[in-house]
């Protein structure tokens, strides 16, 4: 059963202005902690396949894992398929596509049905596809139920790319929503979101009754800080955070983020 959070386990007071963010306090063992990825756990690549992966990165999952009693996912836009080929042997908790595929710690599924999107999405691919060969430096990845425009070849071409993705969504008659993100736009049914997959876990042992804890980097992450911060919990940008973040705390960098998960200092 889950219930309210443990007692004597509260998030600390979240600042008054927004703006100014600061340190978040040390990792406790007893929170529900939530990490993005791209930008948080690895430095952002030229395209998604080139990402490097510290080999002790994989060790730091498995050990935030057993540390956080199982109370530890990852939440990404990624399949989850994908996640597993970055991290092995690590094979944890995980929300990928922004919260369409959800495994939970005990390796059993929940993902959600994306709905009667599959027409819209074929509509999409066919005129992403043509996009981005018309337009050199976009590139398309079909990650099968969402799409993602990568256009940091060619970050000119940012207003062309979001007036093209808001086209497609227009004529989706709302099935597909856009998700802006670092140099890539997301088209993604509408039924997903990062803060919906936070919400499912939060449902669920061992992640109920605990605070809650979510670091991310990126537009696409502030779906999931507005959740953590209706339950007051800690939501921690990494890198430099938008003006408009709804995160409280900062952590200045990838190699910041995985100091403070393990519980060390950088450098």
């Amino acid at each position: 059963m889950c219930g309210a959070q443990k007692d004597g386990r509260r998030a600390p007071e979240l600042p008054k202005q927004m703006a100014t963010l600061i340190e978040p306090p040390p990792l406790d063992r007893s929170w529900a902690l939530f990490v993005d990825v791209d930008g948080t756990l690895l430095e952002i690549a030229p395209h998604p396949q080139a990402v490097y992966v510290p080999p002790h990165l994989p060790l730091l999952l498995e050990d935030l894992q057993a540390r956080q009693e199982g109370a530890f996912a990852l939440i990404s836009g990624r399949p989850i398929a994908a996640l597993d080929d970055l991290f092995r042997p690590w094979r944890g908790a995980a929300a990928g596509l922004h919260g369409g595929e959800r495994r939970r710690p005990d390796g059993s599924r929940a993902d959600l049905d994306s709905g009667d999107v599959a027409a819209a999405l074929t509509s999409a691919r066919t005129a992403a596809a043509a996009f981005a060969l018309g337009n050199p430096g976009v590139r398309l990845e079909d990650k099968g139920r969402t799409l993602a425009l990568h256009y940091r070849a060619a970050p000119e071409l940012r207003q062309k790319v979001t007036r093209f993705a808001e086209r497609v969504v227009a004529e989706s008659d709302g099935a597909l929503r856009p998700i802006g993100g670092k140099m890539v736009v997301e088209l993604v049914p509408r039924v997903f979101g990062k803060g919906r997959a936070i919400t499912a876990f939060l449902a669920e042992p061992p992640f109920c009754g605990r605070v809650s804890v979510f670091l991310g980097d990126d537009l696409t992450d502030e779906e999931g800080f507005a959740e953590i911060k209706r339950r007051n919990g800690i939501a921690i940008r990494v890198g430099q955070p938008a003006v408009d973040t709804l995160a409280a705390y900062a952590l200045p960098d990838v190699a910041a983020a995985l100091a403070w998960l393990s519980g060390t200092s950088p450098g």
